[in-house]
């Protein structure tokens, strides 16, 4: 009766009698017809990534940086190479978001390569330490920027910073909650104020530059020192810089929740990314069943 009922199921998959997305391999992680909705589109999709890498690091660490770095050549250099690592890792998920189209992330691709045990160590630790401590910082960042203004000759009481950090973080979980569509727009929105406040920035960074005020930028005057040079402030800079561009594997964690992932992966070509893993990863399901 199983090899019977696996042979059926294996007949309506090749040769499906309604809609094609009914015998998909991503309608459902289990096969039993149970799966998250695909409300996430391309923009939303996109706001999705910028909005969590346009966060509150782009707002924190530039003076990290440049001080840790003792130059404004080399934290121009510093930031170059974190953003040319940060579009390796990107290029990197995007493929494996079509080959192990799985909600999860970094979970499911180490679950799915070095097996069970290796994946929950990974999840735990990501749940107990890694985004506990990177949401505090956001939220902390947040009502930093929200209070600063209601104290304009000190620095906010730090139980009104915690407090209201708090609040947003149970607002923000009580919307993921309770629908991704809602948290999709909410996302839209504070991506869009993130864009603006940064347009806002560099504008503000252009007008000065047309007044002439470019003396640092200028290459007998970018790189003399301002502090000694010192390797581990140099790593501090670059740690600095990573934390900025932090937020470009988010997509991954919501893959199944994607109208079509493999045009988000890559508008350009819904195939694949590089050209060498074919869509849904179908050949290495195969071989790994072979």
């Amino acid at each position: 009766m199983e090899e019977g009922a696996r042979h059926r199921n294996s007949t309506e998959k090749k040769h499906p009698g309604g809609d094609e997305s009914d015998a998909s391999p991503e309608a459902g992680s289990g096969g039993g017809g149970v799966a998250l909705k695909k409300e996430i589109g391309l923009v939303s999709a996109c706001g999705i990534i910028v909005g969590n890498i346009i966060g509150s690091g782009i707002f924190v660490s530039p003076k990290g940086v440049l001080e840790n770095a003792g130059s404004v050549g080399l934290a121009l250099i510093v930031w170059i190479v974190t953003g040319l690592i940060t579009a390796v890792g990107a290029l990197c998920y995007a493929e494996l978001g079509v080959t192990i189209p799985k909600s999860g992330g970094d979970y499911s691709y180490v679950k799915d390569i070095f097996g069970g045990l290796a994946g929950f160590l990974r999840l735990w630790i990501a749940v107990l330490v890694i985004y506990p401590t990177n949401q505090a910082v956001i939220a902390l960042t947040f009502s930093n920027y929200v209070l600063q203004p209601l104290f304009p000759t000190c620095f906010p009481p730090e139980s009104g910073l915690r407090l209201l950090a708090a609040i947003c973080l149970l607002l923000l979980t009580w919307v993921n909650c309770s629908s991704v569509r809602w948290a999709t727009r909410v996302q839209d929105v504070f991506t869009a104020g993130k864009l603006l406040a940064l347009a806002l920035i560099i504008i503000m960074g252009i007008v000065q530059i047309c007044k002439g005020e470019y003396f640092w930028l200028e290459p007998k005057n970018a790189f003399e020192n301002f502090q000694e040079p010192d390797i581990g402030l140099i790593a501090l800079a670059f740690l600095q810089g990573s934390f900025a561009y932090g937020g470009w594997n988010f997509l991954n964690y919501v893959t199944e929740e994607l109208v079509d992932p493999y045009k988000a992966a890559n508008p350009g070509e819904p195939e694949d990314v590089c050209g060498r893993v074919p869509r849904g990863g179908e050949g290495l399901r195969d071989r790994g069943d072979s």
